[in-house]
């Protein structure tokens, strides 16, 4: 295992070079610039989601969608991952973990964007769309569609899976004492019920429960910033400076150079928000729209609340919570970050990280199990649906029983051999993007049906 385990580590740093880094926030850049920002359509986004786009297609609404989406990325990646970009990359990885989220809104703007545009019926009358149709129809390119697939289907069983119930299982037994057994049972049980039932049973869990759990994780981080308001401006400030050091910081965070911060921080962005990654816009696709720009923006929000608002919320109350107590933070492994700063709110500080954890995996489990199911229907058909689903539930059952340190490397390898064929087929197709934005968002036809353009 200490074998595997060094060898994913080594990949995973290689692909999480100078390259992917370049090639992941240039995109963001790129399409930032020829979107003329679309972040600025942010507010506007937000309140078109609670509309429905009466007598539209699709499998679900559209904030239906975007729960299923946000269920897959708010997750783990916003407690345990930003925890363990601090710890690798230093506080300056939370700025750059907010930088991939605030202009990876462009880029997932434009991959919703295609998924819908590119999306197609099956034979017994349901819409799916994703990458694979995008880069197979779009681009002409099946070979690439499926390897993205395959990668994707591995994904789902490392970021998607095994990540979440360990976590899970874990915070509960270090909270309740509760044998990782019983926690591990418990998930596969509940999931079984949820993903047995469809991306309209998995949907409508999901909006029930996305709401709620951001609601209530935001809650708690902005009582832990009362209780450590005296050390917010450091904090930021600590934040900022690190991001751009080029030699090591001194102190607790040794070792943490502007290079180290922005590998952990955009690895860490990418996993929370999974802009680029091109997991969003399989949920995208099943929308119930009449145009591709319509539901684009709706995704674009999911970036927006992810990290621009969750994941730097947990990153200024890590960092400021280790400038408040630091001597509680001597000697603490990676993912125990948070934890002890949760710790700093009398008595429910425990419980409350556990609630939120255990629900933010819980409906990552269920968003990424529908990515996989449709990628798998994309290889092979929909009666390998089940043998996924089956293989699914087998596996989230060891990752809740298994402490595996190589879970996250693995993870980040997966989603960065998913992100490169996305991300070549947004820069390749982005003059698509431009003149579907054009001609309903800036000519202002954004609630026209996409069956009466001219093409």
């Amino acid at each position: 295992m200490e074998i595997l385990s060094s060898i994913l580590r080594g990949m995973s740093d290689f692909i999480w070079g100078i390259p992917m880094l370049v090639l992941l926030f240039g995109t963001h850049l790129f399409m930032t610039g020829r979107l003329r920002l679309i972040q600025r359509y942010t507010f506007k986004a937000i309140k078109m989601s609670f509309t429905a786009d009466e007598g539209s297609e699709g499998e679900i609404s559209q904030f239906g969608a975007l729960a299923t989406a946000l269920a897959a990325t708010i997750g783990t990646g916003n407690i345990i991952g930003v925890s363990t970009a601090v710890a690798l990359g230093g506080p300056g990885a939370v700025l750059w973990c907010w930088f991939t989220g605030l202009f990876g809104i462009a880029t997932k703007y434009s991959e919703s964007l295609l998924a819908v545009k590119f999306r197609t019926k099956t034979d017994d009358g349901r819409v799916v769309g994703g990458p694979m149709y995008t880069i197979e129809r779009g681009l002409k390119c099946r070979w690439l569609a499926v390897v993205f697939a395959a990668f994707t289907i591995f994904a789902t069983f490392g970021a998607g899976c095994t990540v979440q119930s360990h976590a899970i299982s874990d915070v509960i037994y270090t909270t309740f004492g509760t044998s990782v057994f019983v926690s591990g049972a418990v998930i596969t049980c509940l999931t079984a019920v949820v993903i047995l039932g469809g991306v309209k049973t998995i949907s409508k869990v999901c909006e029930k429960l996305v709401p709620f759990m951001a609601l209530f994780y935001i809650v708690s981080c902005i009582a832990i910033l009362w209780i450590n308001r005296e050390f917010l401006a450091p904090a930021v400030l600590l934040i900022i400076r690190s991001a751009f050091t080029p030699q090591a910081a001194a102190g607790g965070f040794a070792g943490s150079t502007m290079m180290t911060a922005c590998r952990y921080g955009m690895a860490r962005g990418l996993f929370s928000n999974e802009s680029g990654l091109g997991t969003a816009p399989i949920a995208a696709a099943s929308a119930q729209t009449k145009n591709p720009v319509r539901q684009a923006m709706i995704s674009m929000t999911g970036t927006f609340w992810d990290t621009v608002i969750v994941c730097a919320m947990t990153g200024i109350v890590v960092v400021s919570s280790m400038l408040h107590v630091p001597e509680a933070y001597t000697g603490v492994a990676d993912d125990a970050l948070t934890r002890i700063a949760f710790g700093q709110l009398p008595s429910v500080g425990n419980y409350a990280l556990t609630a939120s954890l255990s629900i933010f995996a819980f409906t990552t489990i269920l968003g990424w199990s529908f990515y996989g199911e449709r990628c798998m229907e994309y290889l092979f058909g929909k009666k390998s649906v089940l043998i996924y689903r089956l293989a699914f539930l087998a596996v989230l059952f060891i990752g809740a029983v298994t402490s595996l340190e190589i879970i996250w490397n693995f993870s980040d390898l997966m989603n960065g051999l998913m992100a490169f064929p996305n991300l070549i087929s947004i820069l390749f197709l982005s003059k698509i993007v431009v003149e579907e934005t054009k001609y309903y968002l800036w000519d202002g036809r954004l609630h026209h049906d996409a069956a009466s353009r001219n093409f």
